[in-house]
């Protein structure tokens, strides 16, 4: 990171999105119509109206960087051998390959 590999950075970043979206609690239907209610009934404190995560298994979390690569190398594939998008085509790989390796040290 400290070499300031942009593909990297990039790939971690999106991979690390994508686990943390996966770890959202579901809001049921209904949530929003309830109403806010009494302002002394609110909960007060750092972190009183955070949502619990769900946590992800070691292999869930491997999936959604399986998933991730599989992205990446779908997009090269797409934007093909172009002339035009050859920095991109360059670019999704090298960010495939960073997760790839992430994958290979877990």
């Amino acid at each position: 990171m400290r070499a300031r590999d942009k593909a990297a950075v990039s790939a971690l970043r999106s991979a690390l999105a994508a686990v943390e979206n996966a770890e959202a609690v579901v809001v049921e239907a209904g949530a929003a119509d309830r109403g806010a209610g009494a302002v002394e009934a609110s909960p007060v404190g750092a972190g009183a109206t955070e949502a619990v995560r769900r946590e992800l298994s070691e292999s869930g979390v491997a999936e959604i960087v399986r998933a991730e690569i599989a992205e990446r190398l779908d997009a090269a594939a797409q934007l093909g051998g172009d002339a035009v998008h050859a920095v991109r085509v360059a670019t999704l790989r090298a960010e495939a390959d960073v997760l790839v390796r992430f994958l290979d040290e877990t």
